[in-house]
């Protein structure tokens, strides 16, 4: 696989095997530890067109037809981030920058990753961490995390007990102040030759 900084991958985004987001980013390094990923704001992407402008992870799975939502072109919508995935890890951690490129926080996605090729399949786990600047950290989506425990379509008692395992794995990393929230990459800013990715062609894939 080609690894040279500025590559163009596709980050495809799953909630209970269904497709939610597919957007392009660019790879900004990778090693035997794992690869590290810009996504730019304003990025052209695809997403699922959902009725009344309801979010996937809202929608119980029986609910969604049995093809999938269909796709529509937008643009990512949200401030840029940087994306380390860690080489076999059930999480990735982003460095979330606002619109001025002003470092915000960190963000801990759990998650399963299955990568083929270009395309970056990420099965969402639901919970999720959000990381101030000083390191002090909180759950997200508990709830909704608990929910959905059970249900066929995301994960089992015992593989959430797994999930949240690896949270608090995490968690310990950013109390101890080491990688990834050791201070490395916050000022992080994308070579000025690397053009905002295009649309790529439709996602060949919208279920899992």
């Amino acid at each position: 696989m080609d690894d040279a900084p500025g590559r163009i991958l596709r980050w495809n985004f799953f909630i209970g095997g269904h497709l939610s987001t597919s957007v392009p980013v660019r790879l900004v390094e990778r090693t035997e530890a794992g690869q590290l990923v810009w996504l730019e704001t304003g990025t052209p992407m695809w997403r699922t067109r959902l009725p009344r402008r309801r979010h996937l992870r809202d929608i119980a799975p029986h609910e969604r037809p049995a093809e999938g939502y269909p796709l529509v072109a937008d643009r990512w919508p949200m401030g840029s981030g940087l994306f380390h995935q860690p080489a076999g890890a059930a999480h990735s951690v982003l460095w979330l920058f606002d619109r001025r490129g002003g470092f915000r926080g960190w963000y801990v996605n759990l998650e399963h990753r299955i990568h083929r090729g270009d395309d970056i399949d990420v099965i969402d786990h639901e919970l999720d961490i959000a990381v101030a600047p000083d390191r002090s950290w909180r759950w997200k989506d508990e709830r909704s995390f608990a929910e959905k425990t059970g249900h066929p379509a995301y994960w089992t008692p015992d593989e959430a007990s797994a999930i949240r395992d690896e949270g608090r794995a995490v968690a310990r990393l950013a109390e101890a102040g080491t990688f990834p929230f050791d201070g490395s990459w916050r000022d992080f800013r994308p070579p000025p030759t690397w053009t905002t990715p295009p649309r790529p062609s439709t996602p060949r894939h919208p279920l899992l």
